[in-house]
């Protein structure tokens, strides 16, 4: 049984409940249609994302890392930080900035923290995670991805989170995770978290080697290859195996 937890709006606690189909929810007792409840972002600390850490992506523009100003590849995690401003909730819609004619998906596996981290070893690292959900790293396309762009990536909705948190001990291995994008129901991308070139406890005990991470915190381990290109007027579903799916509308800033 998948068990997760969520946060809808008006309420200011966390819900639990259990996926009964993909259709249907039983929160205390009590079964609710998925897509009528009105879910709001479950998470509110702070998102890291890890750049080129999926295999496809990586050796793609691997060439480029060997050129200035990079001159090699990086041997470790290259991370940023989405900001507060750039979270929506599944269902919000995402806003095309003014002079821009589209935007960049990246489905990503998000790790919850679940409790205060400092150098947690690999070996532990699965111990200090709550649960796992789906995050949409949207960006303005751009080149610059060895040193990511904060003005292409932390835009205000920038990062739809959702729908839920689905417990640790719901998933057997997130690291052999499916993930798919549907753009107005045509599937557009397809990977597996096995593609992974840092594992999840790898980057948890990279991040928490050199700074705390805390309950509620999120990392993003990554996007797979293949860059999903949208307009205004797509609908973007992204879904992972085992954790849901994640559902935004392109609207025009304006």
């Amino acid at each position: 049984m998948q068990k997760v937890t969520l946060k809808l709006r008006g309420i200011e606690q966390l819900l639990e409940g259990e996926v009964q189909s993909s259709e249907v929810i039983d929160i205390q007792g009590i079964d609710y249609q998925i897509e009528s409840l009105p879910v709001d972002v479950p998470v509110n600390g702070t998102v890291y994302g890890a750049l080129l850490n999926y295999q496809g992506a990586y050796d793609k523009l691997k060439p480029a890392m060997e050129e200035a100003p990079y001159q090699h590849p990086p041997k470790a995690p290259v991370l940023y930080i989405k900001p507060k401003n750039t979270f929506i909730s599944s269902g919000q819609p995402i806003p095309l900035p003014e002079n821009e004619t589209g935007l960049e998906m990246g489905a990503a596996l998000a790790i919850v923290i679940g409790k205060t981290a400092t150098k947690v070893s690999e070996e532990n690292a699965l111990d200090y995670v709550l649960g796992y959900t789906i995050a949409n790293d949207v960006s303005i396309p751009h080149e610059n991805v060895h040193r990511p762009d904060v003005k292409q990536k932390a835009r205000d909705g920038f990062c739809p989170i959702g729908l839920w948190i689905t417990s640790s001990d719901s998933i057997e291995n997130p690291n052999e995770l499916h993930i798919k994008v549907f753009v107005n129901g045509e599937l557009k991308q397809v990977g597996s978290t096995k593609d992974m070139i840092f594992s999840i406890p790898e980057l948890i005990e990279y991040l928490s080697s050199f700074m705390t991470l805390h309950e509620n915190d999120v990392i993003l381990t990554g996007t797979p290859k293949g860059s999903v290109d949208t307009k205004v007027g797509d609908e973007v579903v992204t879904e992972i195996e085992g954790i849901g799916r994640l559902m935004n509308t392109i609207i025009t800033e304006a």
